[in-house]
């Protein structure tokens, strides 16, 4: 992804603008074929100081202004004439955001590859671990148990749900931007659309219906789905920091020398790809409020909301490429420890199978007389300090209903899944779809 946001790669986006512009006006016959080779041999950013347009641009308003000039000078060394056909007809506007919307192209695709990687991560641990028992927490508390599979299975689905909303973006959501000076393609007379349809043909850009200067949907949807992103490895990665905590201790990041250690205490294992995906998670949604901010424009062409997208946006794709790099890391080396998910389910000595025992007894006794008693049970099995077995054995009227042999089995976790098999199944079926 730095690559994709690297100063040169974006020049380069808005040279290709240029490049194509002159082949499609060449091929309308707007401008002389003999202009086109000049200025296709110039559109190459290496041509280019990249310090000396930046420093140009702050002058100028915008990047695309001095980078224009410093293009007309370059076609002038080998033809002056073909000089004067440069950038005809378009604005500063179609060159920048034409570049962006290149730009957004690579990213997503960049992203698609690590997608694919994390998805596939969680989808294999998913299919070892949908056995292994686990501590469900509500509210940060021991709830029920659940297989870990399940968990696992959620967090390759939850990715993949990103992934149609990545492609249908690179898909529909990237547009030509091409209006001239006030999105009108006046310059052009008669043959604007005509240049438009090449032009978008030139870049394998879908051509919009009208240019979308002050429109920012697109920009904006992008931003949406980068955020949706983040914000789903934030959550795997705070689950996988919760994971790691001393106390609880289940799964773990891989290992590794130099990784997750403190400047002081050597027996330290810190939560590092976790803690980055979180913090990017927790940067993403502002960046993203920023663009969704800049929709709100001026009439026909803006000055400022535009402005604030330049470094929003690549600064938005970066974080979203950390968080799901992160993710991929996990994803691909988590170590599972399954002795300490069960001695976790045994720590509260029974209560969290309390429901499991409640619900069956309820068939015989009623659902609110059976959560009374098992109620009262749990609370003496937590002063008594027994398990919460024991106490119940005591019940006649849960031996009466329920017998010893059952009573012993609804304390397996394995045997209070409800339809959990079922829906890893579900969720791994869906990852072969998009």
């Amino acid at each position: 992804m730095r690559a994709v946001c690297d100063d040169a790669a974006y020049l380069q986006h808005m040279l290709d603008f240029e490049a194509g512009l002159a082949r499609a006006e060449a091929k309308v016959g707007v401008i002389p074929a003999v202009a086109l080779p000049p200025i296709v041999e110039a559109c190459r950013a290496e041509l280019y100081d990249i310090g000396a347009l930046a420093a140009a641009s702050a002058a100028s308003g915008n990047i695309a202004i001095p980078a224009v000039k410093m293009l007309t000078a370059q076609v002038a060394k080998a033809n002056a004439v073909a000089a004067g056909y440069v950038h005809w007809g378009a604005t500063s506007q179609d060159a920048i955001d034409t570049a962006t919307m290149l730009m957004l192209r690579a990213a997503i695709d960049a992203l698609l590859g690590d997608l694919d990687r994390a998805i596939a991560g969680f989808a294999a641990l998913a299919k070892k671990h949908r056995n292994t028992a686990v501590v469900a927490r509500t509210w940060l508390q021991h709830a029920l148990p659940m297989p870990f599979g399940l968990k696992l299975a959620e967090y390759a689905g939850a990715l993949h749900r990103s992934r149609p909303r990545l492609k249908a973006l690179r898909a529909n959501g990237l547009a030509l931007q091409f209006g001239g000076a006030a999105g009108t393609l006046a310059a052009l007379g008669d043959n604007g659309l005509a240049v438009a349809e090449e032009l978008a043909r030139e870049l394998d850009l879908p051509l919009p219906d009208a240019p979308w200067h002050t429109h920012r949907d697109r920009i904006a949807d992008a931003a949406s789905a980068f955020a949706i992103l983040s914000g789903t490895c934030g959550k795997i990665a705070r689950d996988v920091s919760l994971m790691m905590q001393t106390d609880t201790a289940e799964a773990f990041e891989p290992a590794g020398d130099g990784r997750g250690g403190s400047s002081t205490m050597p027996h330290k294992r810190n939560p590092v790809a976790a803690a980055s995906a979180i913090a990017a998670a927790t940067m993403a949604p502002n960046l993203a409020a920023t663009i969704f901010a800049a929709q709100v424009q001026d009439h026909e062409r803006s000055a400022g909301p535009w402005h604030a997208e330049w470094p929003t946006l690549p600064t938005l794709m970066l974080v979203t490429s950390g968080a799901l790099a992160a993710v991929v890391d996990i994803a691909e080396g988590l170590e599972v420890d399954a002795a300490r998910m069960q001695h976790n389910l045994d720590a509260t000595g029974g209560l969290i199978m309390a429901e499991a025992v409640a619900m069956a007894l309820a068939t015989s006794v009623g659902k609110s007389n059976a959560h009374h008693v098992v109620e009262a049970a749990s609370r003496t099995a937590v002063e008594s300090k027994q398990h919460l077995r024991d106490v119940l054995a005591k019940d006649k009227t849960v031996v009466e209903k329920l017998g010893t042999d059952r009573l012993a089995k609804l304390f397996d976790p394995k045997n209070y899944q409800g339809a959990a098999q079922a829906m890893v199944d579900r969720l791994l079926k869906a990852l072969d779809k998009s």
